[in-house]
């Protein structure tokens, strides 16, 4: 990652010699500074944007895993809905398990309150519309199915909004967080 640093290290080393030192406050440290500090703000970058697009690589990955383990070709409108309510409850069994570990007239656990919100938002998103990759048209089922688990591909796919009523809709992929 640090490629910004790395050429222009190489670049002070050949203009001074392999034996050059490089002066505090000279334009070379300068530089090494400047290439340091950019170097580190990207990587930064690098790891929010990662940390935000993980969510929708994971339910991509579940779809995934949902059309190899039924073999299913093409849903139709029961299937599709069964398989997002399967993704939005499958905290639940885990869920249920840290209730019963705990003693009564304990507080929640802290996983057990990162899974309650995170299954609420979930649920919320199924009556909005919960962003999915369309498992009713053959050919992005075809593509899902082939799909190597990189967000790179995930634009390839065409994406829908599922409500819990059942209507689909066409959505637009990566989804605006405006």
């Amino acid at each position: 990652m640090q490629r910004t640093l790395e050429k222009t290290r190489k670049q002070i080393v050949k203009k001074k010699g392999p034996m050059g030192t490089v002066h505090e406050g000279s334009r070379d440290s300068r530089r090494l500074r400047k290439a340091l500090a950019r170097d580190g703000r990207l990587g930064k970058l690098a790891t929010n944007r990662k940390k935000q697009e993980q969510p929708l690589v994971d339910r991509a990955s579940f779809f995934q895993e949902s059309i190899r383990e039924t073999g299913i070709e093409v849903f139709d409108t029961e299937q599709f809905l069964a398989a997002v309510k399967s993704f939005v409850h499958q905290h639940d069994e885990e869920m249920d398990e840290l209730k019963q570990a705990r003693r009564p007239g304990r507080p929640a656990s802290m996983r057990e309150d990162t899974l309650k919100v995170k299954v609420a938002a979930l649920e919320k998103e199924f009556q909005n519309g919960f962003l999915a990759p369309d498992l009713t048209s053959k050919d992005n089922v075809a593509l899902l199915e082939l799909w190597d688990g990189t967000w790179l591909h995930l634009n390839s796919l065409h994406w829908v909004r599922v409500t819990d009523a059942g209507s689909l809709r066409s959505a637009t992929f990566p989804p605006n967080k405006d």
